[in-house]
């Protein structure tokens, strides 16, 4: 009578929770794996899995602890699976990487986050949850992110990139820690030519007249414009 009142899960249903989360983690991470991101397919499965294991463990996990006395041991169901919501946040800082004065990776850190969420859904059994939660994430990936580029685009001023020639023998990282001196936020660049002859296209999230000023004030530029 005892035992009958803490919940127990048969292994049937953890096979169907465990691979639910498992095919629905890999859905997300498929996406990362096709963008050439730091974490794909293998390590959203991975998470996603694991929460829900966590998640499973933590409701149901300890049924003989509980009954085995021969009285009732009250505990919180959610003691293991809470911790997954701020441990998760240890693997997505991994995923981020800075190169210069960009940073790379937030996206990815962020469908890590996600997929652990899915994971813990499932593992409670909350289905419909999980896989709208994974849904709603692959259209946030790809469709969202189609149709608002062009819109984003067009909202942003035209004056974005700074094309910039570099006098001969200066390095690129010579550029960007001038640019990161002032503060200036790089969404992407591109180098062309060679040591001798380098121009650097620089796509900027805030560009002002000022920085121009200040960028074709640094003795290793030799001139530097708009691109319009």
């Amino acid at each position: 009578m005892l035992a009958a009142t803490v919940p127990t899960l048969g292994w049937e249903q953890v096979l169907i929770r465990l691979a639910v989360a498992a095919v629905l983690g890999a859905a997300v991470g498929f996406e990362r794996e096709l963008r050439e991101r730091e974490a794909g397919l293998r390590t959203h499965l991975l998470v996603c899995l694991g929460s829900a294991l966590f998640t499973i463990i933590s409701a149901y996990g300890f049924h003989d602890f509980l009954t085995g006395s021969g009285q009732l041991v009250r505990t919180d169901p959610t003691r293991i699976a809470a911790q997954i919501v701020t441990g998760i946040g240890f693997l997505g800082a991994g995923a981020i990487i800075r190169q210069g004065v960009s940073v790379r990776g937030l996206t990815t850190a962020a469908t890590l986050w996600v997929a652990a969420a899915i994971g813990m859904a499932t593992g409670a059994g909350y289905y419909s949850g999980a896989v709208i939660g994974a849904a709603l994430t692959l259209i946030a990936l790809g469709p969202l992110r189609i149709l608002a580029f062009p819109l984003v685009e067009r909202m942003r001023s035209e004056e974005r990139s700074l094309v910039i020639e570099l006098r001969g023998g200066a390095r690129t990282a010579e550029l960007l820690d001038a640019l990161e001196r002032e503060e200036a936020r790089v969404e992407h660049f591109r180098v062309e030519g060679g040591l001798e002859h380098r121009v650097i296209t620089v796509t900027l999230d805030t560009p002002s007249e000022q920085l121009l000023s200040h960028v074709a004030d640094l003795e290793f530029v030799q001139g530097v414009e708009w691109h319009r």
